[in-house]
């Protein structure tokens, strides 16, 4: 098996998730490849719970440079998938190009992996029909109308889908992936 990872996200990404992901790879000797809709630094933003507000608030972060575009990618070059949260899957999950691509990593039964709103491509690929996943409470509305089993559990595995609730569940997340790949 590949010990390369993708991590596909874009601008408004989740910046806790996606640069634990990077360097939590690179500490296992894995390579991670960041894949986005174009090949350049993108913007990730954070996300927190602020008193008085009823929802989380999104502060910028750090950038990330995407080494490839996603179009130009092909599953086969991979050992697994990852999609953090943050606003990018609200429009990853309109791409074809992703839906393809995530498609491809489950007919090849690769280990994917998302993050809070990561489900969101995972659901737009119909992925998740039977699944037992988990996510950001906010999705988990979409995880039931695609036919999935939303868990309370910080974060899961079902078959080779691997999925958490937030950057909060870091340690159980990478505990069930890094438990997949070996």
């Amino acid at each position: 098996m590949s010990k390369k990872v993708l991590i596909v996200t874009g601008d408004g990404g989740d910046g806790y998730e996606a640069l634990y992901a990077y360097h939590r790879f690179l500490e296992a000797r894995w390579e991670p490849v960041v894949a986005a809709p174009s090949r350049r630094p993108l913007h990730l933003v954070f996300f927190d719970a602020e008193p008085g507000w009823e929802t989380y608030v999104e502060r910028p972060g750090p950038r990330l440079d995407a080494d490839v575009v996603i179009a130009a990618v092909s599953a086969h070059e991979f050992g697994a998938l990852l999609i953090p949260g943050g606003r990018a899957p609200e429009y990853l999950r309109n791409d074809p190009d992703v839906l393809e691509l995530v498609r491809d990593f489950s007919t090849q039964s690769k280990c994917i992996c998302a993050i809070g709103h990561g489900i969101q491509v995972l659901a737009a690929a119909e992925l998740i029909k039977g699944r037992t996943v988990t996510c950001h409470a906010n999705v988990r509305i979409e995880v039931e109308r695609s036919g999935g089993i939303f868990s309370s559990q910080p974060a899961i595995r079902d078959g080779s889908l691997v999925t958490a609730q937030s950057w909060r569940a870091h340690p159980e997340f990478y505990r069930e992936v890094f438990g997949f790949l070996k």
